[in-house]
């Protein structure tokens, strides 16, 4: 199965509908297999007083996360054109919910699973509605400790849902590269007996890269047209052509992890006789002499006697005259 690789655009449409189809475009352009948005009504989600995380500081205007949400938010409407234009363009479309009534409105829009963001793992009368719409939930694990992401899948799992994937996930923006754990993949594979994947939020393409060679089923990373745009999550953001570059990369890795048989491959089976060895007469060599360690070498190239097959060489002797490097076969001849 491929690894689904899901491009994040978020909110980095900055509540332009037409922007976010050029986000639609991008993905499918960098051969994204799903282009996933957020949906929330920010009164819902966020309280008055509610501060903004750092990061949201040093790229947004306004004090608090109501207003700067409120500046990012999309009606219902605008995303059952998002989902018509994905299926025109024949890419995934997804988006997470941040509210009950958000659940309710994109669980009309058959969307293949759900997305639940690191922020709502604790969210007990979220998971419950997520639950009881009976679809697979793919799930990021930022802040969570192992004991909390139990308690989630114990409610997932007991209230209908048929499948979990676990993202390993930071929600520092941008992650340090000291903070990602990868291994925590391997770990919540091995505790929950679940697939795992991975949502970035570093720098550049290299940790999803290294996600795949782990493992990861799933890789969610967030793109932009413009990194210098202002909003939240620009400059953590790939641009289009970094977009492109991480599928390619880790489709590159996903061939090369092969099926884990070790055996001579398709690519490099004329190159046996090329690189390999045989035993060959290592000076002028006369009809009737022993073959002896001294009067014998190895060499390329492999098309004659194995070098493995060296004491079997030793002490028969030469049923004709042998030029120096002449292969020697297993007859003497």
């Amino acid at each position: 199965m491929s690894i689904y690789i899901i491009a994040e655009a978020g909110v980095n449409h900055n509540g332009d509908f037409a922007t976010a189809c050029q986000l639609i475009d991008a993905a499918k352009a960098a051969g994204a297999d799903c282009v996933k948005f957020q949906t929330f009504q920010a009164k819902s989600i966020v309280s008055a007083s509610a501060e903004k995380a750092d990061y949201q500081k040093l790229t947004t205007t306004g004090h608090s996360q109501l207003s700067m949400l409120e500046q990012l938010e999309l009606p219902f409407s605008a995303f059952i054109e998002l989902k018509a234009y994905c299926d025109s363009k024949k890419i995934d479309f997804l988006s997470t919910p941040f509210d009950l009534e958000s659940i309710a409105f994109l669980d009309t829009l058959d969307m293949p699973f759900w997305k639940i963001p690191s922020g709502e793992i604790t969210n007990l009368p979220y998971l419950l509605t997520i639950a009881q719409t009976k679809k697979p939930v793919v799930m990021s694990t930022g802040m969570s400790e192992l004991d909390e992401i139990q308690a989630a899948l114990d409610v997932l799992t007991r209230h209908g849902t048929p499948k979990i994937t676990l993202l390993q996930c930071n929600t520092e923006y941008p992650t340090p590269f000291e903070d990602v754990n990868l291994r925590a993949m391997q770990t919540m594979r091995e505790r929950f007996q679940v697939d795992v994947g991975y949502s970035d939020h570093t720098e550049g393409i290299a940790i999803p890269i290294a996600a795949a060679a782990l493992g990861a089923t799933v890789i969610e990373k967030h793109f932009t047209l413009d990194r210098n745009m202002a909003g939240p999550d620009h400059r953590a953001s790939l641009e289009p052509d970094e977009l492109t570059a991480m599928v390619t990369g880790i489709r590159r890795v996903e061939k090369a992890l092969g099926d884990g048989e070790k055996r001579v491959s398709k690519s490099e089976k004329k190159n046996l006789g090329i690189v390999r060895k045989s035993i060959v007469a290592g000076c002028a060599i006369l009809e009737g002499e022993r073959f002896t360690e001294s009067n014998l070498a190895v060499k390329r190239p492999g098309t004659g006697v194995n070098p493995m097959r060296w004491f079997e060489i030793l002490g028969t002797t030469a049923k004709h005259d042998f030029k120096k490097d002449e292969l020697i076969d297993f007859n003497g001849r």
